[in-house]
């Protein structure tokens, strides 16, 4: 382990309320490509059309076409990496008090973390927006190769995924839960968010202004590089994998 990790290390084991704090990159590492950068999602296919809500009420199936085209084959082979496992891993022994997170990928849960705020929704998660009610990714699967858009079996309204369009609110109760627990933490952990994206990259600035310290683990410089006690700008699975490697095997020699 490098100096900086060894540090993080010594930061975790110290905190009592820890919270993790994750963006896009750690789901790079899994082959989730970014919305931003050079190489995002973005740069392809136009936001005002693919992600906004207004465009999808008036024309579904062009979204859609891309969930079928671009998304699926990325959320079928997508499994969570050692930075997913990790944190779960954190939970597990209560240092992890919550994840917040703006993935919309879920892999975070298919890690085994129970408590994650996900303040951009979650992709897996499709809802009509008729009658509200709810169906798993593997049954949209199914409709997409015959259905587009696809259409409630109750209603015969039209689907969408539970995620935050542009034009739409974060969900209420989420986002303050994430403002509770940001505010009450004594280590906020940011894992690869570039800090740019409001109103979530308030979170760190929040804890940090009650007396949190804060960590950054991104690959890049983010706004708030010059405010943070640490910042890492390495891999998050290699940096993350290797802390908790570490204190496993603390624990492991304090009880012999």
């Amino acid at each position: 382990m490098g100096n900086d990790a060894l540090t993080l290390k010594a930061m975790v084991a110290s905190a009592a309320r820890l919270v993790a704090f994750t963006g896009a990159g750690i789901s790079a590492e899994s082959g989730i490509p970014t919305y931003r950068g050079a190489d995002g999602v973005w740069n392809k296919y136009d936001p005002s059309k693919y992600a906004d809500i207004r465009y999808f009420r008036e024309e579904p199936s062009y979204y859609w076409n891309f969930f079928k085209d671009v998304r699926c084959p990325v959320l079928k082979k997508a499994q969570p990496n050692k930075g997913h496992l990790a944190l779960a891993k954190l939970e597990e022994t209560d240092k992890l008090s919550a994840i917040i997170t703006q993935n919309i990928d879920g892999l975070h849960q298919i890690a085994g973390s129970n408590r994650v705020l996900e303040l951009h929704g979650n992709t897996r998660r499709i809802l009509c927006l008729e009658c509200g009610e709810l169906y798993g990714i593997e049954t949209v699967y199914r409709l997409i190769e015959t259905q587009l858009p696809p259409r409630c079996s109750k209603c015969d309204g039209v689907l969408k995924p539970d995620v935050v369009f542009f034009g739409e609110s974060l969900p209420p109760t989420v986002l303050d839960e994430a403002i509770s627990v940001s505010r009450d933490c004594d280590l906020f952990l940011v894992v690869g968010s570039s800090l740019v994206v409001q109103p979530a990259a308030s979170l760190p600035v929040m804890a940090k202004e009650n007396g949190a310290k804060l960590l950054i683990l991104n690959k890049d410089a983010t706004p708030l590089d010059r405010m943070a006690d640490l910042v890492i700008h390495e891999s998050a699975s290699v940096v993350l994998d290797q802390v908790c490697g570490a204190l496993e095997k603390s624990a492991i020699q304090s009880q012999t």
